[in-house]
């Protein structure tokens, strides 16, 4: 396994450690009669509280890895734990790449969707989501159906659902990527934000170099298909950070040219494959 950390920059201060909250253990995934290997002996261990990003061409096995930790894949070979700290709350929350919300359902009644079917009283449910939709800024939203909405405040809402649900890991499959820079930007501060406050373990999912940097303590390059890992790099800008200030620091575009240095292979590949070559 490989693990890259770039030293021309100041790590943050040491802390104690996070106990493990995800383990994975030679997990393998394979599809159909003629066994397609689309994820291969993967070895992982995801500490408690930290915001993990795996980033890939396409085809490599990204959302499938995610979906075997939501539970919507099972795992072929090897395994995979999840370590549970308050068996009161919620596994896990996933927000989509595409928009998830309930078309008939107000923003307020898409953001208590969650709570509403783990049974909590309406009280709760009444104070948990005013506050994130309030910590969001779309409380006065709050009547408005999906499509009285942009793409950009669609995705804040369905942020704030996953939040509100108070789940212990928060997996996010390239939630920004049908949203314009601006909105996205915009977005990555938004989450920072909130997830500063929680401190929630995230395994985040995109094909953006920028966006694994800005966002992640530590980033996992898989290769093209089958996916396996090529490294696993930490990101060594304190935290909280600015969006703004970070893409100005002249090491945080060392770190973004380091890591495509070493994806950018897997993606001619990738592209190699699709397109017949070899």
């Amino acid at each position: 396994m490989a693990v890259v950390s770039m030293l021309n920059v100041k790590p943050n201060p040491v802390e104690a450690v996070p106990p493990v909250q995800i383990s994975l253990r030679g997990v393998r995934k394979y599809f159909g009669s003629s066994g397609f290997v689309a994820v291969d002996g993967i070895d992982l261990d995801i500490p408690q509280g930290q915001f993990f990003v795996i980033v890939g061409p396409s085809g490599c096995g990204k959302t499938t890895l995610l979906r075997m930790l939501a539970g919507l894949e099972s795992v072929s070979e090897g395994t995979m734990k999840l370590n549970r700290t308050d068996p009161t709350r919620p596994e896990n929350s996933m927000i989509f790449q595409g928009d998830s919300l309930f078309p008939w359902m107000t923003v307020y009644n898409n953001a208590a969707y969650g709570l509403r079917m783990r049974r909590v009283a309406e009280k709760d449910v009444e104070e948990s989501v005013k506050l994130w939709l309030e910590r969001i800024g779309l409380y006065r939203f709050r009547d408005r159906y999906p499509n009285q909405l942009s793409g950009g405040m669609r995705q804040r809402v369905s942020i704030v659902r996953a939040f509100a649900n108070d789940p212990e890991i928060l997996l996010m499959d390239e939630p920004f990527s049908a949203l314009d820079e601006q909105n996205k930007m915009l977005l990555h501060e938004e989450l920072l934000r909130i997830w500063e406050a929680t401190k929630k373990t995230v395994v985040f999912i995109t094909h953006s170099v920028d966006e694994a940097v800005t966002l992640g303590d530590r980033i996992m390059i898989m290769t093209a298909n089958p996916g396996r890992e090529k490294a696993i790099i930490d990101v060594p800008f304190a935290r909280p950070r600015n969006v703004l200030e970070l893409r100005h620091d002249p090491a945080y575009g060392d770190l973004v040219f380091h890591i495509w240095e070493q994806l950018r292979d897997e993606v001619q590949r990738a592209r190699m494959s699709a397109e017949g070559g070899k």
